[in-house]
Parts: C-alpha cells; structure tokens; sequence
C-alpha cells in the first residue's frame, strides 16, 4: 500500500489483479501482491479460524537503505460479506502518511474462483480489481488491477496497474507450490516480477510461507534484475513475516521489513 520513495502511481498492486481473458477462462483466487495473495488464500481456505477469529490485525515497520523508517497498522475483518480492512501508513523520515480502506471477497463458481477487490485511500486514490483461478490440484489463473493513478502508499510491493499470470498446485493436505507472474501496463509497462511461493502446513496448526522474487525494469534510467525473497511463519492466532526487497517498489531503494500480527 508508495513519495518520493514510496508515494506514486508507479508503484504497486493491490495484489490485484483480474481477468487474464476469457480467452483463457480464468478468474484466480486473489487480488492481493503475491506474497499476500497466497496467505489470504490460505486465511480462505480456513473458514472455521475465519468464523472463530475474525479479526486479523498486522503491524509493519519498513526501514529503506537510505535509513528511512515507515511504519504501518492494518485491521482485516472477515464475515459472509467477504474480507473488510482499514490501515494506516506514516513515515515522518520521508513525510509520508496515508489511510486506505478496503474490500475483498473469494466466489467459488464450480471449478473456478474468482476474487473482486476494491480499495480507496485519502488524497484520492481509488483502486480495483479482479483475479480468477480455475482448476484442482493442479490450477491456472490470470487477473487484471487499474488505478485512477493518484498517488498512493504501495505497501503490496508489485506494480499496481498490471496484469497477473499464475500457476500452480494445492496439495490434500493445504500445500501450495505456485509461480506468478506480473507484467505493468500503462505507467508501469516496463515492470515486471515473477513470484515462487511455497506454503506448507505443519504441526499444530502451525503454516510455513516462503516467496522468493525476481523483478525486471527500469530504475532511474538504467534496467535492473534483482531478486528478493520473504519468509513467514503462522501460529494459529500469531504469525510474522520478514522480507528483503531490493529497489523496492522499483526505486534506488532497498528495503527490510517485517511484520508482525494476530488474530482473534
């Protein structure tokens, strides 16, 4: 959810996207970057820790290799009426703040699920998508995300105007091994980052997340490839996530973060 370092509509996605086409006929399973995509996919697939937890609360602190710090707050709410969330992102080192509040929810048509999203944050930023899945184990996906190209604090990391390829396999016992791909357009047609996550359940409840990035464009005239990655660890009612992102957001700049959280 990015001024000078962060502030722009240069950057990123809402991990949105939407429908690749219905030359395809895919509509995938979330409209979140990546990495956020896969755990609010995993968070869907639980719907009894939905229904006895429907509260996710996270905290970020972000810190930039010029040594600028930000910090952000965000509140999920979920219910039949999908996934509701406001956040807030301040950063006196770089004078940036800014509220966002938004909405989600996964349709399960058949064999096909399909996630709309839509987010709107102060100074006027207005955002949407809608991404699709279709398949079992293995699947396929697409999704498409358009902005109004106000600025807006991109703290989802992938450009926001963009299109999403995906592909992967879920196993029986809640795996998840999937690649994705997303390619900018309009303002951000240069831009691309392809995505290897793996999640894997374990004992007591416990979920592993690992995501390792690979991002392609232009930065400050010249092109670069970097690649970045991100671990998470979820307890049933706490987890963490800890990430490096190398000209994060397709700035001069490197970034560490983490994130910490709970639900109830």
């Amino acid at each position: 959810m990015s001024g000078a370092r962060i502030l722009g509509p240069r950057s990123g996605i809402c991990p949105a996207a939407a429908l690749l086409g219905a030359a395809l006929v895919l509509l995938p399973g979330d409209a979140r970057a990546a990495g956020q995509a896969a755990d609010a996919q995993a968070d869907a697939e639980h719907t009894a820790q939905k229904e006895e937890m429907p509260f996710k609360a996270t905290a970020g602190i972000y810190r930039y290799s010029g040594g600028a710090l930000g910090f952000d707050v965000n509140l999920r709410y979920s219910s039949w009426l999908g996934n509701l969330w406001a956040g807030y992102y301040d950063s006196n080192d770089t004078d940036q703040r800014q509220g966002r509040v938004g909405w989600d929810r996964v349709f399960v048509l058949g064999p096909v699920r399909v996630l709309p999203t839509a987010q709107w944050a102060s100074g006027g930023f207005l955002g949407g998508a809608v991404a699709a899945e279709v398949g079992w184990p293995w699947f396929v996906g697409g999704g498409y995300g358009r902005t109004n190209e106000k600025p807006y604090v991109n703290l989802n990391f992938d450009p926001n105007d963009a299109w999403l390829v995906s592909a992967g396999h879920r196993g029986e016992d809640g795996s998840v091994a999937m690649l994705q791909w997303i390619i900018g357009e309009r303002i951000n047609q240069d831009q691309q980052v392809v995505h290897a996550i793996y999640r894997r359940p374990l004992a007591g409840g416990n979920r592993l997340t690992l995501d390792v990035s690979y991002k392609h464009g232009p930065v400050e005239g010249e092109t670069i490839s970097k690649v970045g990655a991100s671990v998470g660890y979820d307890w049933p009612r706490f987890y963490v996530r800890i990430a490096w992102d190398p000209k994060v957001n397709f700035t001069s700049d490197d970034m560490w973060r983490m994130q910490i959280g709970m639900r109830f």
